[in-house]
C-alpha cells in the first residue's frame, strides 16, 4: 500500500457510534455523511486521482446478513462525487473474498489479525488493474492487515499504485 488516508479519529465523537450504527445496526444511509467525510479528506491530499475505486469485499455470508457492503457504498459515493466524475470508475468486483473470516474487530492480537486475513482475497479473473492507480476503500483500519492484504493482491495483479482511504483508524491496545 502506497498511502493510507484517514478521514477522522475513531475516538472523535460521534464517529465510533456512527460506524457501529452503520455496520451493526444496518443503517446504510450513513454512507452519505461518511462519504462526504471521505471526499473532503481525499480532496485535501495531493494524491493523484485514481483510475479505479475498489472496495474491500465482504464474504457472501456476511453480505447476506448485513444486506449491503458498507465499503462498496462508500466507494460508489466517492466515484459519484469526486471530480471529474467521468474518468473515475468504481468496481466492487475486482477483489473477491475467498473465504469467511472472523470479524477483525473481535481479534485483539496483531499477529492473529494478520493470520485471520492472510489469503482471504484474490483478484477477479476479469480484473484489469495493470498500470492503474487504485483507491481502496474500507470503513475502519486498526492494524491495517485487511488493507495490506488487499493492496498486496492488487499490486501482484499489476496495479501501479494502491492508496487506501478509511473513515477512521482505531488504535489497538496491544
Amino acid at each position: 500500500m502506497d498511502a493510507l488516508i484517514v478521514a477522522s479519529s475513531y475516538a472523535q465523537f460521534p464517529i465510533a457510534s456512527a460506524i457501529h450504527l452503520f455496520k451493526y445496526r444496518l443503517i446504510a444511509d450513513l454512507h452519505i455523511p461518511f462519504g462526504k467525510l471521505l471526499t473532503s479528506a481525499l480532496q485535501k491530499t495531493e494524491l493523484p486521482l485514481p483510475d479505479i475505486i475498489v472496495s474491500v469485499p465482504l464474504h457472501k455470508r456476511r453480505l447476506r446478513w448485513r444486506g449491503f457492503n458498507q465499503s462498496a457504498l462508500l466507494g460508489q459515493y466517492l466515484a459519484n462525487n469526486l471530480l471529474p466524475q467521468d474518468i473515475i470508475l468504481f468496481d466492487e468486483n475486482i477483489l473477491i473474498r475467498n473465504r469467511y473470516t472472523l470479524p477483525q474487530m473481535g481479534i485483539t492480537d496483531y499477529s492473529s489479525r494478520k493470520q485471520n486475513i492472510a489469503g482471504a482475497f484474490s483478484l477477479s479473473p476479469n480484473a484489469d488493474v495493470k498500470n492503474k492507480t487504485i483507491l481502496l476503500v474500507d470503513d475502519v483500519a486498526t492494524t491495517g492487515w485487511t488493507l495490506f492484504e488487499c493492496a498486496r493482491i492488487l499490486k501482484k495483479g499489476g496495479a501501479k499504485e494502491v492508496f487506501a482511504i478509511v473513515i477512521a483508524r482505531q488504535e489497538t491496545k496491544s
